[in-house]
């Protein structure tokens, strides 16, 4: 078996699920709406864990919020809450799920006023920051325009959205690019940038 001698970032260690989501979705600039939806709520059950826990349970997780569909999140019950309160194959925290069907009634009135990806990107003018850290530990866990992100989320009355969260989460779907220069995804993402 031959050994991987790619350099990336340092976080994926080995574990081969780390590996492929840093491989192909982390820094990706992220445009579907529904898409950008599912990456925030998976950030916010994130929460107090480790991000590999929330990859392993992401399919179980897209099954019974019914694909992240915010439409059919917004009607969920007391009784359906009950059942995901239940359910060991997610993160079982009610804050968390009764604050998902909350995220999804603000990601319906911003659809409604321009559409949720283009509220997003519009806070870095619609193409992504790059960044250009040589090390991970020099990469910030908030900054000022996460800020602002958690700040305006929260007005519209979202939660789980803090300023660390929202930088977690603009780095997963791409509006920064916080691959280490070193990494190989770091020129493949920049490449990846467009301007809608």
């Amino acid at each position: 078996m031959a050994i991987d001698t790619t350099v990336r970032c340092t976080w994926p260690s080995d574990d081969p699920v780390y590996v492929a989501y840093h491989d192909e979705e982390w820094g990706v600039p992220e445009y579907d709406n529904r898409a950008l939806f599912e990456k925030l709520i998976l950030d916010g059950f994130q929460a107090g864990l480790s991000w590999i826990t929330i990859l392993r349970k992401r399919e179980r997780f897209q099954e019974v919020f019914d694909g992240f569909d915010p439409e059919k999140i917004v009607a969920f019950t007391p009784g359906k809450i009950e059942a995901l309160m239940q359910d060991k194959g997610i993160v079982r925290n009610r804050l968390k799920i009764e604050g998902t069907v909350k995220n999804a009634r603000g990601y319906l009135e911003i659809q409604e006023n321009g559409g949720f990806s283009d509220y997003l990107w519009n806070f870095v003018d619609g193409k992504p920051v790059q960044n250009n850290f040589a090390s991970f530990k020099d990469i910030p866990a908030e900054t000022p325009l996460s800020k602002q992100i958690s700040k305006d989320l929260k007005s519209r009355g979202f939660t789980f959205c803090g300023p660390t969260i929202i930088y977690a989460f603009m780095q997963a779907v791409g509006m920064v690019n916080d691959h280490t220069t070193d990494c190989f995804r770091h020129a493949q993402c920049t490449a990846l940038m467009k301007t809608r």
